[in-house]
């Protein structure tokens, strides 16, 4: 699995059970090595929103199609699930299952030295529960913002509690450059001097380099960040938003407003828009909006799933067309 992850040029999340297979039967006809980034919430040990796939489930469904994809756990550790907690649980179960671990305590300990104990311990105990994983280290500027001076300080403490062996099965370290997601487009400011003195700290300690929310972005900043030395990209909320676009616009072309107004209710309820708005953001007043951002995360709805039905085959072949544009 390690030439997968490391050849991964983009790691895509798992939004909907359509992205899942579209991917696979991508990866399968064109060979391309594919990563998928399950958050705990999408995808965890007692299920998620995600096609309600445990983390068992969904590595035995993507295994058993394509061997052409690695599976790492986005953003795994403490206060990253439905509910506040350790993150230990969760991480048994991606320790058995999943390819490699991002280990991201910063969200619910943004402090430099909590979050490098958090990153030292959650470490240890994965490498225990399974010396075979990968891992990546550090987190995106929407959770915890670093400068390259921390960067280094982080791989430096790091390194210096283990030993060679353990080290080296960090292949990644999250690098910002500026991204940031809201309102669906990303609102991010592009810096390549920071992306520059970046790539060099992680470059210094042998790692690859990865930023995240790569979604919404501009093809020639991104096309930049890679010429620079960039060696992976994550992306996610925008394949979601994708799909239900195409959704949306076969509700709508039906003039099925009753079903309109019920996808908007379970959005509404769902409360999964909140994180991706910004403060002045009026739900009454942007009822597409809101569900173009928040639509993937009722697909696995009953209700829902019904109403897909007649539209899912045209769905996957627009989201193939996506991603044969996406590595072009």
């Amino acid at each position: 699995m390690k030439n997968i992850l490391i050849n991964s040029k983009f790691c895509f999340g798992p939004m909907s059970k359509n992205i899942v297979d579209t991917l696979i039967e991508f990866s399968n006809n064109t060979q391309i090595p594919v990563t998928f980034i399950p958050s705990r919430r999408q995808v965890e040990w007692n299920g998620g929103y995600v096609n309600n796939w445990t983390t068992e489930t969904f590595t035995k469904y993507v295994k058993s199609k394509s061997k052409y994809i690695a599976i790492q756990r986005d953003h795994g550790g403490p206060g990253q699930g439905l509910y506040d907690d350790d993150g230990y649980e969760s991480l048994k179960y991606d320790c058995k299952y999943f390819d490699a671990i991002h280990i991201d305590p910063w969200k619910k300990y943004p402090d430099f030295d909590d979050g490098l104990k958090w990153t030292v311990d959650v470490l240890k105990f994965c490498y225990n529960e399974n010396p075979n994983l990968y891992f990546e280290i550090a987190t995106e500027e929407a959770i915890r913002k670093f400068s390259a001076e921390e960067i280094e300080r982080l791989l430096h403490k790091v390194k210096h509690q283990f030993d060679k062996r353990i080290f080296e099965r960090i292949l990644f370290c999250v690098i910002q450059s500026g991204t940031s997601l809201k309102d669906g487009i990303n609102t991010g400011k592009y810096n390549s001097n920071r992306l520059v003195k970046m790539l060099n700290v992680v470059k210094t300690y042998q790692k690859l380099s990865k930023e995240h929310n790569g979604d919404y972005m501009d093809k020639d900043i991104m096309i930049d960040r890679f010429n620079t030395g960039l060696d992976s990209l994550n992306i996610a909320p925008e394949l979601g938003v994708f799909e239900t676009k195409l959704f949306l616009k076969y509700l709508k072309n039906n003039n099925d407003q009753e079903n309109v107004d019920l996808f908007y209710e379970l959005c509404y309820n769902s409360g999964k828009w909140k994180k991706w708005v910004s403060d002045d953001f009026n739900p009454e007043k942007n009822k597409e909006k809101l569900i173009e951002i928040c639509g993937h995360y009722v697909f696995s709805s009953k209700k829902i799933q019904n109403l897909k039905k007649g539209i899912n085959k045209y769905i996957c072949e627009q989201l193939y067309d996506n991603f044969t544009k996406t590595f072009n």
